[in-house]
């Protein structure tokens, strides 16, 4: 019989508890964004912390994100990164972002993050195109799921040899076990698992860490 321990409300709050390492700074973006109609598109607090976890597990310098929001998952990678650390952000939203650059100033790692506003696929395009592939320590993909599929394979260019990418929502909250629902993002996300599962250029592992993560290794 498989041991697998359901996590109940209880003991979600037992994890924060004992496991969460929060700065003041982080908690209150998190908590201003919740307040926000589009709350759910922020990571929960435990994944920000993993991902702030294996950017200093892997000694990471260099990062890309896609999909910014207000910036809660950024201002973790960022607090993460050494002082000579530099992150690329990409997203869309002037709005959203402003809120991202409030805190990011506040945190002192404003310096640390090149936000760049603008479709994500035309921002891959040009990092490729200007000289950024193989370089990228980590990479966080948690964007427009429609445009997932291009945005992995730009991050298998941009990522160097031995470099980490995190691709969030790789559950859809279920839906990828349900046949019949056929909304775009979740048609895409089944393909992506697929692909990635059988992509021989890297090593990956799927986690049930919130909405799903995928970590895939860019092989040498």
């Amino acid at each position: 019989m498989l041991n697998r321990t359901v996590v109940t409300n209880e003991l979600y709050d037992y994890l924060f508890e004992v496991s969460l390492h929060e700065p003041s700074v982080l908690k209150r973006l998190r908590d201003q964004t919740a307040k926000m109609p589009d709350a759910e598109m922020q990571v929960p607090a435990e994944q920000g912390q993993f991902l702030s976890f294996l950017v200093r597990l892997i000694g990471a310098k260099k990062t890309l994100e896609v999909g910014v929001f207000t910036g809660y998952s950024a201002l973790w990678t960022a607090l993460a990164l050494p002082p000579d650390g530099r992150m690329i952000a990409c997203d869309v939203s002037e709005e959203w972002t402003s809120i991202a650059r409030r805190y990011w100033e506040e945190a002192g790692v404003a310096d640390k993050i090149d936000l760049r506003l603008g479709p994500a696929t035309e921002t891959l395009a040009r990092l490729c195109e200007e000289g950024h592939t193989c370089t990228f320590d980590f990479v966080f993909l948690d964007g427009d799921k429609v445009n997932y599929l291009e945005y992995y394979e730009r991050a298998v260019q941009l990522a160097r040899p031995g470099g980490l990418i995190a691709v969030d929502n790789v559950f859809r909250s279920g839906d990828v076990l349900v046949p019949s629902v056929q909304e775009a993002g979740t048609v895409v996300i089944r393909k992506l698992n697929q692909i990635i599962r059988d992509d021989r250029r890297v090593f990956s592992c799927m986690l049930p860490v919130a909405d799903g993560l995928t970590l895939a290794i860019k092989q040498g």
